[in-house]
């Protein structure tokens, strides 16, 4: 009843509550060691400073009964202790929500023609300004077909993963139709070699234009340098499109009262 109470409360007060737009931020996940991760969290940091709240949905992690995220969230009742999210209302704490079920449910109906399979992730999560899609390409591409977005693919100083970046961007290109930036991370302690990761990304950037009729952006990140991620980070804003609110449906449907608790977590 308590729960209850607080479902209703929070749908009337979230009725009059302005809307803010969600923006859309696609990162490419990548697999074996490297500052990946480490990259995407910083990139966040900068984006919460710079005054935009940030949920991630981790295609990379399942959720479960004991790590609930985007399955549940998409389901018709929040899992057990999702009150809880209201911890992060005044905080200034990453979320990150499991998602890999969650997105491949959505990549399936994208898949399948149901438009604006991604439009439901508008009422779920439009307490925060950007939502960032970390999942591989073959995840992403139905999600992101006819999408304004530009993937966020990440890559190594150097010659380092150019061919694994190229895959990416084509595999992206070919099924999603949509043109990627290609980011080459310099992790910390490492030494900067800017005239062969600068060559590396030119032939990335020749075969792109060559093979995919694509002209793609690149750009070297030094991850020991602040301003170089804070760049990075409003190049991620700037290629963003942004999530529409799907058509109104039914008040009683239970999504409504998922959507109130994620509102009320921020």
């Amino acid at each position: 009843m308590l729960l209850d109470s607080a479902i209703h409360q929070a749908m009337g007060l979230h009725s009059i509550t302005p809307q803010r737009e969600l923006r859309l931020l696609p990162v490419v996940s990548q697999a074996g060691d490297g500052p990946w991760l480490e990259m995407l969290w910083q990139l966040c940091s900068h984006l919460q400073r710079l005054g935009y709240p940030v949920v991630v949905l981790d295609g990379t992690a399942l959720e479960s009964h004991h790590s609930p995220g985007l399955a549940q969230l998409l389901g018709t009742r929040p899992w057990p202790g999702a009150e809880a999210l209201d911890s992060a209302a005044a905080g200034t704490a990453l979320a990150v929500l499991p998602a890999a079920r969650g997105l491949a449910a959505l990549a399936g109906q994208a898949a399948l023609g149901h438009g604006g399979a991604l439009q439901r992730l508008q009422p779920l999560l439009r307490a925060y300004a950007a939502v960032v899609l970390y999942a591989p390409p073959e995840q992403l591409a139905p999600l992101l077909h006819g999408s304004a977005s530009t993937p966020l693919v990440m890559t190594g100083p150097g010659a380092q993963g150019m061919v694994r970046s190229y895959r990416q961007i084509k595999h992206l290109a070919l099924h999603a139709g949509v043109r990627c930036t290609v980011a080459a991370i310099v992790p910390p302690h490492v030494q900067l070699q800017p005239r062969q990761t600068a060559e590396a990304l030119a032939t990335l950037q020749r075969s792109a234009h060559r093979h995919l009729g694509q002209q793609i952006h690149t750009t070297q990140v030094a991850a020991a340098r602040a301003q170089d991620i804070q760049r990075l980070a409003l190049q991620l804003l700037e290629n963003a499109s942004t999530l529409e609110a799907p058509l109104p449906l039914p008040a009683a449907q239970g999504i409504c009262a998922l959507t109130t608790h994620l509102d009320r977590s921020h």
